[in-house]
């Protein structure tokens, strides 16, 4: 391997030489021709019946919890009978590690285990201690309904409605619209507003959101918003060299090199206070996302919403 390969896709394919590797091995990553420390990397095979969301949330929130792991994944998603089960075997005959699945037909799920059994590959049925600690709690036997979560119901046409209303009112587009919003996010240029917005959609959530740019007035459309029964309006905040960072990282991604106002930190510095005051003037709830992912800045905006509606 060159020295400054990073790391294998996390694919299978014969001749790589992690995937080739057995259970899992240990090596030193090497970048830029220095050597660091060094990295576990192990197959694990993900197989679901169904789209497979479940298992790689899971998956990478284990695997999160350990420094210097990196899992080479293995995805098989929708395999639902014998022929494409067959397939699989053979997968993880090529490149044992360890197998979860979320497989809801007790044949296919007693041949798959069987199977690793035999050879000595550990196997978790992700889904098995919720579903037997619910059954017991309940008093009631699962019914083992393939892609359950992903029923055709009325909560699955309001995400895809939420999602659209996502798009349609996306960067201050639609401003009247907004008043049918669930929530909406005001913030400067680069702090993920459009992305959480996304997120909440697949929440179930109606989401829209507006940028303040220096030197533009606010939209009259927000005075009209009552604020205990119209949407709840949310400020994004987030630290000037954070936010300096992002931005700069922005414009090398489209081979931007001249220096404007964008990426000046004392102008970034005005902006970012300019917008502080903002949210606090007119008492909106407020949410620093200087080090959050979009998943904890949606969360948070849960949580907020959840404890509106509760009052």
């Amino acid at each position: 391997m060159a020295a400054d390969e990073i790391l294998c896709p996390q694919v299978f394919h014969r001749g790589c030489p992690f995937c080739e590797d057995t259970a899992g091995s240990s090596r030193f990553q090497q970048i830029g021709g220095e050597r660091m420390r060094p990295s576990i990397y192990f197959n694990v095979h993900l197989v679901s019946d169904s789209t497979g969301e479940t298992l790689n949330a899971v998956m990478r929130a284990a695997a999160a919890q350990f420094e210097n792991v990196t899992p080479l994944e293995h995805n098989y998603y929708l395999v639902r009978s014998d022929r494409q089960l067959e397939r699989v075997m053979r997968d993880i005959e090529a490149a044992p590690g360890v197998v979860w699945f979320t497989v809801s037909d007790e044949a296919l799920r007693l041949k798959l285990e069987q199977f690793c059994r035999a050879r000595h590959i550990p196997t978790l049925a992700v889904l098995d201690p919720s579903i037997h600690m619910l059954s017991r709690h309940l008093g009631v036997t699962a019914s083992d309904r393939v892609a359950g979560q992903h029923a055709l119901n009325a909560e699955y046409f309001e995400r895809i409605e939420a999602i659209n209303f996502a798009l349609a009112h996306d960067d201050g587009q639609n401003l009247q619209g907004l008043a049918d919003a669930d929530v909406i996010l005001l913030g400067v240029s680069r702090t993920s507003k459009t992305p959480t917005c996304v997120y909440l959609a697949n929440r179930g959530v109606k989401a829209g959101n507006i940028p303040l740019v220096p030197g533009m007035a606010m939209p009259s459309v927000l005075d009209s918003i009552d604020p205990v029964t119209g949407p709840m309006i949310i400020g994004l905040k987030i630290g000037v060299e954070r936010l300096v960072q992002i931005r700069s990282q922005r414009l090398m991604a489209l081979n931007e090199n001249s220096v404007t106002d964008y990426t000046d930190e004392e102008a970034v510095r005005a902006e970012v206070t300019e917008a502080s005051r903002l949210f606090q003037r007119r008492k909106w709830p407020i949410i620093d996302v200087s080090r959050r992912s979009v998943e904890e800045t949606a969360a948070a905006i849960l949580n907020k919403l959840n404890q509106r509606h509760s009052q």
